[in-house]
């Protein structure tokens, strides 16, 4: 069975009027397929060894190629080694830096954002596909809002709840809420539940998604810690435990 196509057959495809839908199939290759990383301090088997950076716009970026042929196409003879991608955007992402690939190429190759390294090494399909368009939720989500909240105080490990409508690059918008616990971690179980009895409130065809205001990453959590206000905080609610 064939694999499908390649990131580098891809690559090309990303500037034309289906370029939403062709990044989208980039991205699931790259999850599938190895990268060839310049070493640019230490050698290849030390576990100290270094790739390379680059600045595009302010945003960092490390050069990668899809395929040992580019790689010294691209003039490089030193150190190089090939691993998996879904690796390299885990360890990447966690320092804030994109991926560039084949940056020899006579259109400069393509930057793929950290964030979007974050999709392929947790999965494309458990995180929204960037840019993320995020705002208030709309009025007909006040009541599922209303009952999650009374719901929390009910919860005591749950401190806060916030709330934003998320519309991704790609895919249906949905309500997306933010959850803080306290470092019991006792709640976490009680989750659940809580949202369960929530549901009957949530109007049909809306989804909801939670979100870990833990996560450095997230920037779903990233915008809501920046831009709203928690529609549940248990320090400021009366009678709260």
């Amino acid at each position: 069975m064939s694999a499908g196509p390649t990131v580098a057959e891809l690559r090309t495809r990303v500037t034309g009027p289906d370029r939403l839908a062709a990044y989208e199939d980039l991205l699931a290759a790259l999850g599938r397929q190895d990268v060839v990383m310049p070493v640019w301090e230490g050698a290849p088997e030390d576990d100290d060894a270094r790739f390379g950076l680059l600045e595009v716009d302010g945003h960092a970026y490390a050069p990668g190629f899809t395929s040992r042929e580019r790689l010294v196409a691209a003039g490089w003879e030193r150190g190089h080694v090939v691993l998996p991608s879904r690796s390299v955007a885990a360890a990447l992402y966690r320092e804030r830096c994109g991926l560039w690939l084949d940056a020899h190429e006579a259109d400069g190759g393509l930057g793929v954002p950290w964030l979007d390294l974050r999709r392929v090494a947790e999965g494309l399909d458990r995180l929204a596909a960037g840019p993320l368009h995020l705002a208030e939720p709309p009025a007909a989500l006040t009541g599922f809002c209303r009952q999650l909240a009374a719901e929390a105080v009910h919860v005591p490990g749950v401190r806060r709840l916030w709330r934003a409508w998320v519309r991704p690059a790609m895919g249906e918008p949905h309500l997306a809420v933010g959850v803080e616990l306290d470092a019991s971690g006792t709640a976490a179980a009680s989750l659940s539940p809580m949202v369960r009895r929530a549901l009957p409130l949530l109007p049909a065809g809306v989804t909801a998604a939670g979100v870990d205001m833990t996560d450095p990453y997230d920037p779903v959590a990233l915008w809501l810690r920046s831009a709203s206000v928690p529609f549940y905080d248990r320090d400021a609610s009366p009678g709260a435990p």
